[in-house]
C-alpha cells in the first residue's frame, strides 16, 4: 500500500492547520508566565521559543529567526525528494507528518519571529522542555523514519493467481 501525493498533502496540512488552530487558541487565552493545570502532571502555558536547542545559534541574534527558517525551508526540500523517491506507506506518512510540523514552527518564525509552544509536562518540580502539536508530529514522523530505518522491512509478495501461486 502506497499513501499518494494528495493524501500526503492532507495529512501534512491538518497537522499545520492543528497545530496553528491550537497556537491560536493559546495566544487567545493565555498570557507569558501564565500556567493553567490541567492534570497534576500537565499545565497550558505561554512560552516564546526564540531559539533553539541547547542555545545553539544564539550569538546570531535578531538574524536567528531567519536563519533557522532558511534551514527548515531546505529540510522541507529534502524531505520533499524524499517523499517523491520513497514507495513504502509507513515513511511517506512520516514524512508527510514531519512536513506538516515542520511548516508549522516556520510559519510561527515568519509570523512572530519565535515558535510558540504551551504543553508543559512535568513531574512534580522538573519540567520537560515546554512544545507545541507541531513538535509532537515532527518527534513522531521522525520515530517513525528512524524505526523504519533501522527495523528490516518485511516484503510482502503478492499472488499472481499464475502456476498455483
Amino acid at each position: 500500500m502506497r499513501i499518494k501525493a494528495a493524501q500526503a498533502t492532507t495529512i501534512a496540512a491538518g497537522v499545520l492547520v492543528l497545530d496553528q488552530a491550537s497556537k491560536g487558541l493559546v495566544l487567545a487565552n493565555l498570557e507569558p508566565g501564565q500556567v493553567i493545570e490541567v492534570l497534576p502532571f500537565f499545565n497550558l502555558v505561554l512560552v516564546w521559543n526564540r531559539g533553539v536547542s541547547f542555545g545553539l545559534f544564539s550569538q546570531l541574534g535578531a538574524a536567528l529567526p531567519w536563519v533557522l527558517v532558511a534551514i527548515a525551508l531546505l529540510v522541507i526540500g529534502l524531505l520533499l525528494l524524499w517523499f517523491r523517491r520513497e514507495q513504502a506507506l509507513w515513511p511517506r506518512l512520516a514524512i508527510a507528518l514531519v512536513l506538516g510540523g515542520a511548516g508549522g514552527n516556520v510559519l510561527d518564525r515568519i509570523r512572530f519571529g519565535a515558535v510558540v509552544d504551551f504543553l508543559d509536562f512535568h513531574l512534580g518540580d522538573w519540567h520537560w522542555p515546554a512544545f507545541n502539536l507541531a513538535d509532537t508530529a515532527v518527534v513522531c514522523g521522525a520515530a517513525v523514519l528512524l524505526l523504519e530505518n533501522l527495523l528490516p522491512r518485511t516484503h510482502l509478495v503478492r499472488s499472481t493467481g499464475r502456476n498455483g501461486s
